[in-house]
């Protein structure tokens, strides 16, 4: 598979052309409802033989297939970089990197259910069921979740049950601190973690504490311990999902300390997302520069085979006013595009932090700025984790509609038990 991206006069008939391949794959690959396009569009070309172009070099080559250069002109025969217009280049077998990442998946209706399941089971060893949540009282609330455990198990796949300290005005530090610091609270959220992982036939837990403070950091990675040493002895596996952070001194994360997290837990997801978010200016969601700081930085305290990636199925649309935000709202890079679509506006890429953006003006004459992920983008992060040697990758959250994603995790990662 390869990486194009839409120019300006293209169409679905004319790029299924140019690389010989039938107009149905592109549909079916890139989950495209029409064959309306916009410029800066990328789409996942199934074909494992490209077709030189006007203007293509073999580094250019290289940078859509995410292969080196070496391998393809070894690969092909090639004496020379140099390249003539139709010349048929093949792409090499991909070795697959070894993966068990975690992935999010809220439950839904049982057929959406269902459908979710059976499409990201083959690619997706943990499914982290999100969620229940830490009551005051050290008790957990209640999930309709135990159709989408079973599916989980029927498909081979791992049910991972999230733990959270959301309360209906987000996720509350104040919470974590009462839970944290009364010994008796704790044991009571400790054991009914226990319980809720056994009777519920989950595999093991994935804690969510987000917004823990600075004054909580020791109690945390404690908890963690403790809870381990519950869990462990029957077999169930704990993991921390942690916030993107590339040095201790950031004061709002110092709360999460990566070495005593990574101690105490099997592995954690790394939410290397929302750098810019609902709440900031308009940016990129996960700039690859932040992303790869974060991972620097996480290697220094703990091992890689104990990080997942996380990376996101969405992106933002910011409303501006006279130069400012008046709101924003997430969505899903499927609604990202149709977006670019509906108002014909081409799709920018930041080369810097690899990772598409636009402008438009909507009926009402507002401005809007769009930052998402996109193939492109996630490729880039994919290759990242390959090349670091992570122990897997990991989405928030897989009921939102990014329809290149899961062949492009064929295309870079094997399963692994």
């Amino acid at each position: 598979m390869f990486i194009y991206v839409v120019k300006l006069g293209d169409s679905l008939f004319s790029i299924a052309a140019k690389y010989r391949i039938s107009m149905d794959s592109l549909r079916i690959t890139n989950g495209l409802r029409r064959d309306r396009l916009v410029p800066g569009q990328d789409l996942l070309v199934p074909s494992n033989v490209y077709i030189v172009q006007p203007g293509d070099s073999l580094f250019s080559i290289a940078q859509i297939a995410f292969i080196p250069e070496e391998t393809i002109r070894l690969y092909n025969g090639l004496q020379s970089d140099e390249l003539t217009v139709g010349m048929e280049i093949y792409f090499p077998p991909r070795d697959k990197h070894p993966e068990q990442g975690l992935s999010y998946l809220t439950p839904s209706t049982p057929e959406k259910n269902r459908q979710n399941v059976q499409t990201f089971a083959p690619i997706t060893s943990n499914f982290g069921v999100f969620e229940h949540h830490i009551l005051e009282d050290g008790s957990l609330s209640t999930l309709d979740d135990q159709q989408v455990v079973s599916l989980i198990r029927e498909n081979d796949a791992i049910p991972i049950a999230v733990i959270t300290n959301l309360t209906e005005s987000g996720f509350s530090p104040q919470l974590t601190k009462r839970i944290l610091n009364d010994p008796t609270l704790r044991q009571r959220a400790i054991n009914n973690i226990y319980n809720l992982v056994k009777s519920k036939n989950y595999a093991g837990v994935n804690v969510d504490f987000e917004q823990v403070l600075e004054s909580d950091r020791d109690l945390y990675s404690g908890f963690l311990a403790a809870l381990r040493d519950r869990l462990k002895p029957e077999g169930f596996t704990i993991s921390a999902a942690v916030p993107a952070k590339s040095s201790d001194d950031i004061p709002w994360l110092k709360g999460f300390d990566y070495g005593g997290i990574g101690a105490a837990v099997d592995f954690v997801f790394i939410m290397a997302y929302d750098w810019h978010e609902a709440g900031s200016d308009p940016g990129p969601v996960a700039p690859i520069t932040e992303v790869r700081k974060t991972l620097d930085y996480a290697l220094t305290k703990m091992g890689r085979d104990k990080i997942v990636l996380g990376v996101p199925r969405y992106g933002y649309n910011w409303t501006m006013t006279n130069g400012s935000v008046a709101s924003a709202s997430a969505f899903s890079v499927s609604n990202a595009y149709a977006t670019a679509m509906r108002y014909q506006v081409p799709i920018q890429y930041s080369t810097e932090y690899q990772q598409p953006h636009y402008t438009y003006w909507d009926e009402g004459g507002r401005r809007h700025i769009v930052w998402f992920e996109d193939i492109r983008a996630r490729a880039v992060k994919f290759q990242l984790a390959v090349d670091y040697k992570l122990r897997g990758v990991g989405a928030w959250q897989l009921g939102l509609h990014f329809p290149q994603s899961a062949f492009l995790v064929r295309e870079f990662f094997r399963k692994k038990r």
